[in-house]
């Protein structure tokens, strides 16, 4: 028998409706290309519009523009996930996380 959990609100009732869906086709047609992959070296085109900062229902930040960017699904479904649950991004050429809320970044900070 599997647990009671709450039914998640639909996509609609989350604020990802028929706007959303308008919005999102003009922001990919403006910004076509993945910034994950971008900074990385790599083209590839995006399918999702990302907000950087979870917006957790509040509709200000879930329509402001400076805190959309363009994913392609594979960033988006796996670094941009592990990113927000606080983990890492791997490591550049010496070794140092990439990820700015590692705790060795943090602690470079404080020196």
């Amino acid at each position: 028998m599997e647990p009671c959990r709450p039914r998640r609100p639909s996509s609609t009732q989350r604020g990802y409706g028929a706007r959303w869906q308008r919005y999102r086709l003009r922001y990919l047609a403006e910004n076509p290309l993945c910034k994950m992959c971008k900074d990385r070296g790599r083209v590839t085109a995006g399918s999702v519009v990302d907000h950087i900062q979870p917006h957790k229902g509040d509709h200000k930040l879930f329509w402001d523009p400076a805190n959309h960017q363009t994913l392609c699904q594979p960033c988006h479904d796996s670094v941009k996930q592990r990113e927000e649950r606080g983990g890492s991004l791997g490591c550049d050429e010496e070794g140092n996380p990439l990820n700015p809320g590692h705790h060795w970044n943090r602690q470079k900070r404080r020196r």
